[in-house]
């Protein structure tokens, strides 16, 4: 399941408020923003906000939804970009390392589950469910380049990846050297 994949098509000012939410939640955090300034930021009324998104919960929802169709777009590119079934199951960390360079402010989704804890708010499923996704996206491209145990290897890709998009705002060069590990795991578990 695509995360927004049946939201209706964003207005031009549902666009614009979505584009400031992403603004100013990813640079700011979501609980510090509240409506007013994203209303302010997007040059509508609070009114047609609240119309289109039906609360900040909503918009919260759908800006992590825009932003994780964005993600897996990338994620897609790039495992279609790799030469090899092998080379595709680290396909990932090389859209990180794209990603990454343009958002540096580390990963919107484990900052919206840090703040966001409840499991039923709808920004923390939007977040969770992109995280499960990764998890068996490297399950279905390591069953696929006949890796051995592809549900561990995935697991050991996905810890991997996330460790990389937590550090990689702290040390220069963490996604680099996790694209490197990850690449060793592969291998390793082609030969099996």
């Amino acid at each position: 399941m695509d995360s927004g994949s049946d939201a209706p098509p964003l207005t031009p000012a549902g666009r614009r408020i979505v584009d400031a939410a992403e603004e100013l939640f990813y640079e700011r955090g979501i609980t510090a923003v509240g409506v007013d300034l994203i209303a302010e930021h997007s040059g509508v009324t609070k009114r047609t906000l609240y119309n289109r998104f039906g609360s900040k919960d909503g918009l919260v929802a759908a800006y992590l939804a825009e932003r994780d169709r964005r993600w897996r777009s990338e994620v897609r590119a790039a495992v279609d970009a790799g030469g090899s079934a092998e080379e595709a199951v680290t396909a990932p960390f090389e859209a990180l390392r794209s990603w990454t360079s343009r958002y540096t402010r580390g990963c919107a989704f484990l900052n919206a589950l840090a703040e966001l804890p409840d499991p039923r708010h709808p920004g923390h499923r939007v977040a969770a469910e992109q995280k499960r996704w990764l998890l068996s996206l490297f399950e279905e491209l390591a069953t696929a380049a006949g890796c051995c145990e592809p549900p561990t290897l995935a697991t050991r890709l996905f810890v991997l990846h996330e460790g990389a998009v937590a550090t990689g705002p702290l040390a220069p060069g963490t996604v680099a050297a996790a694209a490197d590990l990850a690449r060793e795991l592969v291998r390793a578990a082609v030969r099996g």
